[in-house]
């Protein structure tokens, strides 16, 4: 097990591997700070990676000993600029050899008694949820395993502090479905495949 143990909320009831590559990920992207576009990570067994690339994996400081039981996430590029994740994620299925797959993403969260409140217009509701003085912004990391797993891990930008991610197995239900949707099907004539 990586440093990311069993001390983290719902840790226990996903699996660890999927659990330590999203924390692993929310850590590395926290380092660089906040307002950073979407990302989009294919999940690879850590082993399978140690003997298919073992060129790659020692770059990466990656062993066999370090392998088992991991995931090592690869950073893809969004193939379709000016959409946003969530929208390009209808055209995307990977490869049989990818375990996994993990997004993030910062949005701005309201209190629940606002819903009612929001303008049904797509734009007028971002324009609404930018400019309410109990707005949240949150940074999401999702992920999820062709087995059905799934974790995520959210940081509040007022509480930015390692301390303060909140992990666990169904936090954003409509993003770890768009995920998993990923892992699916085969591709389509016209649609794009991850390597």
């Amino acid at each position: 097990m990586s440093e990311y143990d069993s001390e983290l909320p719902g840790f226990n009831d996903v699996d660890p591997a999927l659990a330590a590559a999203v924390l692993e990920i929310e850590s590395h992207i926290a380092a660089d700070g906040w307002d950073q576009p979407s990302r989009l990570y294919a999940l690879v067994d850590t082993a399978a990676l140690v003997a298919k690339e073992p060129a790659l994996a020692a770059m990466m400081g990656l062993d066999e000993a370090s392998a088992a039981g991991s995931m090592t996430p690869v950073e893809q590029e969004l193939v379709a600029p000016g959409q946003t994740l969530e929208e390009s994620l209808g055209s995307i299925v990977w490869p049989p050899g990818v375990a996994g797959c993990a997004a993030v993403v910062e949005r701005l969260v309201l209190p629940p008694g606002v819903d009612d409140q929001i303008p049904e217009d797509p734009t007028s509701a971002e324009e609404f949820a930018r400019d309410h003085p109990d707005r949240q912004e949150v940074r999401i990391v999702a992920g999820v395993t062709r087995d059905g797993a799934t974790y995520c891990a959210l940081r509040l930008r007022a509480h930015d502090d390692d301390q303060s991610v909140v992990g666990g197995a169904d936090l954003v239900p409509g993003l770890l479905e768009l995920l998993s949707a990923t892992l699916e099907d085969e591709p389509e004539q016209g649609e794009a495949t991850h390597e």
